[in-house]
């Protein structure tokens, strides 16, 4: 099962910056949970959240040929609760781009108020220099099929550089 905790994009600029939206709804299961009485989203869940949306940007940039996993956060920072009806935005940017790692910054932000500032490093596992095998199946975008449809909404308005080569896919 692959959890995706991400909308859509509404932005997407390859090898730049994207931004995703998430809508949060009472509908999640782990809301219940967290807290009973006072459901919030876990901020580990809003950290997944921007490291599948920087990450999907990061594979973009690739043309989703390197096996991209979360290797760091380098900073996460939360300064509001999110609740049952919120709306976020997701807004991250590629800082540096290597063939063995990337280095992305991100907001996630509710309307004008600043909600999270994370910052991410991931792997391109593929270029690492450990030396270690791994399977040479693509297990992080293996399916692009999901990935088609959070792009949908922005290839279809042609927003953002990338948006042209993405429809190529």
């Amino acid at each position: 099962m692959r959890w995706i905790w991400i909308d859509k994009f509404i932005e997407f600029k390859s090898g730049q910056s994207a931004a995703a939206v998430k809508n949060v709804t009472l509908a999640e299961e782990h809301l219940h949970d967290h807290f009973p009485g006072f459901p919030v989203m876990p901020e580990s869940l809003m950290i997944e959240g921007m490291a599948q949306t920087a990450g999907i940007l990061v594979g973009e940039a690739g043309k989703f040929r390197e096996k991209v996993i979360l290797a760091k956060i380098k900073k996460a920072v939360f300064f509001d609760y999110v609740r049952p009806g919120d709306s976020l935005r997701l807004d991250a940017l590629i800082e540096s781009i290597a063939p063995e790692a990337a280095s992305t910054s991100g907001r996630i932000t509710r309307g004008e108020k600043l909600i999270a500032e994370i910052d991410l490093m991931f792997s391109h596992i593929d270029q690492n220099l450990a030396g270690k095998e791994f399977p040479d199946e693509n297990f992080v975008f293996a399916d692009t099929s999901v990935f088609d449809s959070l792009l949908r909404d922005v290839i279809s308005q042609g927003v953002g550089s990338g948006a042209a080569e993405a429809e190529q896919k």
